[in-house]
């Protein structure tokens, strides 16, 4: 399975009464189909993933799998503290019909390489699925080295490609350098989308098409037409909002900016909060000037 593109991210939509609300959830993702992305991601750090109580986890994974309806691939995400219990999603989400899994160890011990990439074989060994590393050393406390995904890459065979959250660029190059070209890395930090596509990256996992429309695609093609005026021109548009969005962490200020498109998203699972005027307001104004 070989994934290109944009991997779009939607949030986890909550109704007043602190509940799943499906019917919003559906219409994000026909939003993001709209918007030109390549595959779905539901259940990131985005989805508040890590909020979610275990049978709201299976409904957002089930739905989103129904309501995406092999229109994208769909690729289902795995942030677990215990093997056993990342086991356990992985085999919920292939037998719902997901196309793919982004796993990501989250850690209260500080884990050893050994340790890692045992969870990562035991995962892999319970499911035929492909498996997406995902390494976001911010919200997960665990920090893996290319060495490490590289040597996860060459010895378990349904590892086939890496999300690089950690804003450096010279892991996206030792990646590259040591399997050889031949693992498919994917930038996971919104404001190194340009440079991340001009190093080789197959795709952008991101949230920004909730808000940015069709803008993430465009800069794709930009970059792989060899057009890199353009490209810059249209990051350059991009990054205030890319920015913003991930110093206020993603759920609340994507929630905030659907807010303000007319989407009822609901607001952040608590201790999260939601955006504060001030934020709303620097959103609106960082919106408006992208979209004139």
């Amino acid at each position: 399975m070989k994934l290109n593109g944009i991997i779009g991210y939607p949030v986890t939509p909550f109704s007043d009464d602190n509940t799943i609300n499906l019917p919003v959830l559906k219409q994000m993702l026909d939003l993001l189909i709209e918007n030109g992305c390549d595959a779905l991601a539901p259940l990131g750090s985005t989805g508040e993933s890590a909020y979610l109580e275990w049978d709201e986890w299976c409904l957002v994974a089930k739905t989103s799998i129904e309501s995406i309806n092999k229109r994208l691939p769909v690729i289902i995400g795995i942030s677990e503290l215990t093997t056993d219990q990342a086991i356990k999603k992985a085999q919920i989400a292939q037998s719902y019909g997901a196309d793919a899994l982004m796993v990501i160890p989250v850690s209260y011990w500080k884990l050893t390489d050994q340790e890692i990439f045992e969870y990562y074989q035991a995962i892999a060994q319970a499911t035929t699925l492909p498996i997406m590393i995902y390494n976001n050393p911010a919200t997960s406390g665990v920090d893996m080295s290319p060495e490490l995904i590289v040597r996860m890459f060459n010895n378990i065979a349904n590892i086939t490609m890496v999300k690089e959250s950690s804003g450096d660029i010279q892991r996206m190059h030792k990646i590259y350098e040591l399997s050889k070209g031949e693992l498919p890395f994917y930038n996971g930090c919104n404001p190194l989308a340009m440079e991340a596509l001009c190093a080789g990256a197959s795709g952008w996992c991101t949230a920004a098409p909730n808000l940015l429309g069709k803008r993430p695609q465009q800069l794709i093609e930009y970059v792989k037409n060899g057009e890199l005026e353009q490209a810059q021109k249209s990051f350059y548009q991009q990054l205030p909002l890319l920015r913003f969005i991930v110093t206020g962490g993603l759920p609340k200020t994507i929630k905030a900016g659907l807010q303000l498109k007319g989407v009822a998203a609901g607001a952040p699972r608590k201790p999260l909060s939601k955006a504060a005027d001030i934020e709303l307001s620097q959103l609106k104004q960082l919106l408006s000037e992208i979209e004139n």
